[in-house]
């Protein structure tokens, strides 16, 4: 994988393909991601993986991209992986995908995870969303899963916090938010030393948890997606500019947060001069060894 990093803007690490290109949406998703637009505001696109890379690919930016499996949790069908990784491959000037695997699949997910890295070497990491995939992110019964990416020298990347999917729903759509609790995730970055992972977005209601776990271990990353950065809470910018400045990444949440819309909000933070190209580009290039 190798990309021109000096005419690149910025590397965004958390953009979501929404729809396949070869199948109609899944009625159930189409619900979710309307009570999700309705809870960011406005209506954002639904863009599958080809339209992900044309829109970066326009703004001068790289993107990782990624779909969610969560068929048990939330049970809509997914967009396979299949589908992201080979759209990655044909624009591997702009993409870095990463897979997502339901852990309720057991071994069949850890079949897929095998496979998925030994037929796609740009393969970069891999997805997980505790809340709409309905598991504890240290429930040992999904470490094989995490064995097999730790071993390839992979990346996990964890939704944490609060999320936008099926917000004002009745019942929140059946969405739990316990599962996203960033101290779940501390457990698997103790028993994986060696495993990257990345706590996504900023974790309210467990902002200053998130921050104590990326502080602790330094397999731990946070990505600032999903957010405004005008609503960041303070403590997050002093960690930014201060204990975390190397291990904070850019990140929009794409397409319910244009990248536009966030570097706006992120210039009129105050964060040091020295430690915006880092949060931007730099962390992320060196985190996914580009």
């Amino acid at each position: 994988m190798s990309f021109d990093l000096d005419a690149v803007v910025a590397i965004d690490v958390h953009t979501h393909a929404e729809r396949s290109a070869h199948a109609p949406q899944d009625p159930v998703t189409g619900e979710l991601l309307d009570a999700a637009a309705r809870y960011f505001g406005g209506s954002p696109p639904q863009p599958t993986t080809q339209e992900v890379a044309d829109y970066y690919r326009e703004h001068s930016m790289l993107a990782v991209v990624f779909t969610v499996d969560d068929e048990a949790g939330m049970g809509r069908a997914r967009i396979s992986n299949d589908e992201v990784l080979e759209v990655a491959a044909a624009n591997s000037d702009v993409l870095i995908p990463f897979a997502s695997i339901d852990p309720h699949k057991g071994k069949l997910g850890v079949r897929e995870a095998r496979r998925l890295i030994a037929e796609h070497p740009a393969l970069r990491g891999f997805k997980f969303h505790p809340n709409t995939q309905a598991f504890w992110p240290n429930d040992r019964a999904y470490y094989p899963l995490y064995e097999v990416i730790a071993a390839a020298g992979k990346i996990a990347l964890f939704h944490t916090g609060q999320t936008g999917i099926g917000a004002g729903m009745p019942g929140g759509g059946g969405v739990r938010l316990k599962y996203s609790n960033p101290m779940a995730v501390d457990d698997v970055a103790a028993d994986f030393p060696a495993l990257n992972i990345i706590l996504a977005h900023p974790s309210f209601p467990w902002q200053e948890e998130a921050l104590a776990v990326a502080t602790h271990k330094p397999n731990v990353y946070i990505d600032l997606s999903g957010w405004s950065p005008k609503y960041f809470p303070e403590i997050l910018v002093r960690y930014t500019n201060t204990l975390l400045r190397e291990k904070m990444l850019f990140g929009s949440d794409f397409p319910l947060i244009t990248p536009d819309r966030w570097l706006a909000d992120f210039e009129q933070l105050a964060i040091r001069d020295e430690v915006r190209p880092l949060v931007l580009k730099q962390n992320a290039a060196r985190l996914l060894a580009l």
